[in-house]
């Protein structure tokens, strides 16, 4: 697009949203460049704040009509590069759209803003007496629109499922600006295929969520137990699991002391064990006689210290995979027998099999991320649990993805953004 054009697009995009709302300054787009890893940036043509759906619905046509592809972008807590620009995309930041709609009791949904955070969806929920039944270290930063958008996981998704459980409408606007909308917060439809569940998981590529209709939980009665056990094995941390167990965390030892190291906390348990294993359930498992245990509820803090102790150590090569639960074990020896140059950190959420690979010191993250997604593959694993595919991995996902899978995934995306504008450098990596 020629610098004529482009402030054509400008001029444009300032009309419809404000121009304070209309970043082009470097310093001001800067921090929608790089995702949370710091792995990686790009550049991009401006980003674009709109405050309503209805702006979303213009600034979109505008881009559809200008031939400009777009990124939408929530909190930016992305790990595989799919939330921001590559190649002079318009970043799309649904962070205005943060609105909390009142609770609706009798169904126990509420609508919530794409560009809401989850922290403040929970404590929306809470002084309604309910709960929002996803849960993430980053609640604070990560929205609703970006969790939807990779169907994030989480730590309770062994009690309460992963996001798409928990959705129960969106609001989308597709590649041509057109608004799709199914808001209506009834518990159950059956009107043919739903075009909008496609969205959930697609990661921007296939519409712009700007809005969710979200199934909530009853409260609480009582706070859960926090318990964290030394274990030998990931094996015995998954005999634990029962009809109580809301979550159930593991995390190696390597974690454990750079966690103590950055953060100050006190050391845990009196023994060093190669895993350790975090559950937080409505009562006590029963544990061997021999365990070694503690139950406290401020536990939490190891386990959600993890991810930034390990970017305060230097620029990690993430990655998000997921193993059968009786090959877990398997996975954690051979990672490690692997040698992979740099320090090797492993920690996930146990009851999926979903582990987080963290390396910090590689000279060469490719080699990394292919070393182990082969093993991961060797093993029956699956190269992406719950943080998406973005460009960090899409080929590695066009090489492990049943090829009529592929071919139908592309006709969608040929449906739905025929002129692939919305976020295209995810999964098909141009």
């Amino acid at each position: 697009m020629s610098s004529r054009s482009e402030e054509a697009v400008l001029i444009a995009l300032r009309g419809i949203v404000g121009e304070p709302h209309v970043l082009t300054e470097p310093d001001m787009v800067a921090g929608y460049l790089r995702d949370w890893t710091g792995r990686w940036s790009g550049h991009g043509a401006a980003v674009v704040r709109p405050g309503s759906v209805e702006e979303v619905q213009e600034v979109v046509r505008i881009c559809h009509g200008s031939g400009v592809a777009v990124v939408p972008q929530g909190g930016n807590t992305g790990l595989v590069g799919g939330s921001v620009p590559h190649h002079g995309e318009v970043v799309l930041s649904l962070r205005r759209l943060d609105r909390l709609e009142p609770i609706d009791t009798a169904s126990r949904s509420v609508t919530a803003g794409a560009g809401a955070t989850i922290g403040a969806l929970q404590e929306h929920a809470r002084r309604g007496g309910l709960r929002y039944g996803v849960d993430l270290a980053s609640r604070d930063s990560a929205t609703i629109g970006g969790t939807i958008a990779t169907n994030a996981g989480g730590t309770h998704v062994v009690s309460n499922g992963d996001t798409r459980r928990q959705v129960m409408g969106l609001e989308v606007v597709l590649a041509n600006g057109t608004r799709l909308s199914g808001l209506e917060g009834m518990p159950k439809i059956s009107l043919g295929p739903d075009p909008l569940q496609l969205v959930i998981g697609s990661e921007g590529t296939l519409g712009v969520i700007t809005a969710a209709r979200l199934r909530l939980l009853p409260g609480e009665a009582a706070a859960p137990l926090v318990i964290l056990l030394a274990v030998k094995t990931l094996g015995e941390g998954l005999e634990f699991l029962g009809p109580d167990v809301r979550a159930i965390e593991f995390f190696d030892r390597a974690c454990l002391e750079a966690v103590i190291e950055h953060r100050g906390l006190p050391r845990p348990l009196p023994v060093e064990s190669p895993f350790y294993v975090l559950i937080e359930s409505g009562d006590i498992p029963r544990l061997p006689e021999d365990a070694v245990a503690v139950v406290d509820p401020r536990l939490w803090a190891y386990r959600e210290s993890i991810t930034e102790t390990i970017s305060a150590l230097g620029v990690p090569v993430k990655l998000d995979v997921a193993l059968p639960l009786d090959r877990v074990d398997d996975f954690a020896a051979a990672v490690h027998d692997l040698a992979l140059e740099g320090d090797t950190y492993l920690y996930g959420h146990l009851a999926e099999g979903n582990f987080h690979v963290n390396v910090v010191g590689s000279r060469d993250p490719e080699a990394v991320v292919d070393r182990v997604l082969e093993l991961v593959v060797d093993l029956g694993g699956v190269i992406a649990s719950e943080h998406g595919v973005g460009v960090a991995k899409a080929d590695w996902w066009r090489r492990t993805t049943e090829p009529s899978i592929l071919d139908f995934q592309r006709h969608v995306k040929a449906a739905l953004d025929p002129d692939r504008i919305l976020n295209p450098a995810v999964f098909w990596g141009e």
